[in-house]
């Protein structure tokens, strides 16, 4: 009887993790989308994906819904923080831990840079380089996850986790391979406000973006992998429970 109530607990813990996943996901998205909808800077460019960034579109003074960004990074961020810690409770593989622990941590980054946006430079380019190094490092224990634990998740999510690796370490080394996307090879982290007229196609702003939308599909993914998989647990319990009775 005590091992039930355990079982009915972890499972409504899960539960509400992952609801408060899918919520933080929700407000990271609205968040972006109601921003870039309403940019519009001071020489009137409309908001363009592949030389825009999202520093500049949570900067106080430079775009007009800048609050309405932060705020989704910063509350949508914990949220997930939330689901990540809340997931170590079902962790079966060892793996595991160090996964959820580092994904955590890459949106505890997340949070930091609407927390504290271009506006204060320093902090921001701080927590957008450990968001990368972080996101990356996430799908590395995830991958290790896959090959040498037990995942419950999807298949897709292996596929996404190597696109996010690659996308974020690409974001990260490209500027060392001395090919001149930027003035004097400086890390893309700290190119994020760089004074117009830009190339059409500017791989800092480009690769930021495939690296955050990279990150939320594969967590999205994974929260829906995660909710079918409770799913399929509880109508087994609930079969092994009529049985029994």
């Amino acid at each position: 009887m005590t091992a039930k109530v355990e079982k009915v607990k972890i499972k409504g813990g899960s539960t509400l993790a992952i609801k408060f996943g899918f919520l933080g996901i929700f407000g990271l998205l609205i968040g972006i989308v109601m921003t870039v909808l309403g940019f519009d800077d001071a020489e009137s460019h409309r908001f363009n994906f592949l030389n825009h960034t999202l520093s500049e579109l949570g900067t106080y003074g430079h775009s007009s819904f800048a609050v309405i960004l932060n705020g989704g990074l910063f509350f949508g961020s914990l949220s997930l923080v939330f689901y990540c810690l809340s997931s170590l409770q079902q962790v079966t593989s060892f793996w595991g831990y160090p996964f959820f622990i580092s994904l955590a941590c890459t949106f505890l980054a997340l949070a930091s840079v609407g927390l504290f946006p271009v506006n204060v430079y320093h902090l921001h380019v701080l927590g957008l380089k450990w968001f990368f190094y972080l996101g990356s490092l996430s799908a590395i224990f995830y991958l290790a996850l896959v090959f040498f634990g037990k995942s419950h998740f999807g298949r897709w999510t292996g596929l996404l986790a190597l696109i996010v690796l690659c996308s974020m370490m690409t974001f990260l080394y490209a500027p060392q391979l001395d090919l001149g996307l930027t003035e004097g090879d400086r890390p893309f982290y700290q190119e994020m406000v760089l004074q117009l007229p830009r190339p059409s196609l500017w791989w800092p702003a480009l690769l930021e973006w495939i690296g955050l939308g990279s990150l939320l599909c594969w967590t999205t993914v994974l929260l829906f992998s995660q909710l079918h998989s409770n799913q399929d647990r509880t109508s087994q319990d609930s079969c092994t429970d009529q049985e029994l009775g």
